[in-house]
C-alpha cells in the first residue's frame, strides 16, 4: 500500500461498505451489522473521517426530478495549455453551476466537460454564453446522452469504491 494510506482492515471496510448503502445508518445499527460494539464503530468512523478516507456526507438529489434531464459532455480545446491559462481555465470552469464534471484529459482535447442543463435550448445558452466565454477556450465538440447507464452521483461511484474494498 502506497505510504500515507490509512490501512483498512475487514471491519473498515464493512463499515465503508454499509455507510455507503445508508449514510444515515444508526451507529447502534452499523455495529450490529459488522459485528462489534457501537464505541469502536464510533472510534472507526471517526479514524476514517479524519484520515480522509470518508471525505464527507450529502444527500443524493434526483436531477431528473428537478427538472435538469439534459447531459451532453463537451470536448473543449484551449489556446493555451501553459500552466497558468490551465489554472485561468480550471478556476473559471468551476464557476459554472451547469458543468457537473470537468477533466483534464490526454488526448486530442485538453478537458472534457460533463454539463447538465433542463433541454437543449438551455443547454445551448450554458455553450453560447458561459463555456464558450471560458478562458482560452479555442473550440468545443458536444456529446448529447441519450440515457443514463451508469452515473456517479446516484448512488453507484460510492457502492463501486464499497465494492472494491475487500477484507484484509
Amino acid at each position: 500500500m502506497p505510504d500515507g494510506l490509512p490501512l483498512l482492515d475487514r471491519y473498515d471496510h464493512a463499515i465503508l461498505r454499509a455507510l455507503v448503502a445508508d449514510g444515515r445508518i444508526s451507529v447502534a445499527e452499523l455495529a450490529r451489522r459488522v459485528g462489534l460494539t457501537k464505541t469502536p464503530v464510533q472510534a472507526r468512523i471517526r479514524r476514517l473521517e479524519e484520515t480522509g478516507v470518508i471525505a464527507g456526507y450529502r444527500a443524493v438529489l434526483d436531477p431528473v426530478r428537478m427538472g435538469l434531464a439534459h447531459v451532453a459532455f463537451v470536448e473543449v480545446r484551449l489556446s493555451d495549455t501553459r500552466e497558468a491559462a490551465l489554472q485561468a481555465f480550471n478556476r473559471a470552469a468551476r464557476a459554472v453551476p451547469e458543468i457537473e464534471e470537468c477533466h483534464m484529459m490526454a488526448s486530442s482535447f485538453d478537458y472534457l466537460l460533463k454539463v447538465r442543463t433542463g433541454d437543449i435550448a438551455d443547454y445551448r445558452r450554458v455553450l453560447g454564453e458561459r463555456i464558450s466565454a471560458l478562458p482560452h477556450v479555442a473550440s468545443t465538440s458536444t456529446f448529447v446522452a441519450m440515457e443514463a447507464v451508469k452515473e456517479a452521483g446516484r448512488g453507484d461511484q460510492g457502492a463501486n469504491l464499497a465494492a472494491t474494498l475487500s477484507p484484509a
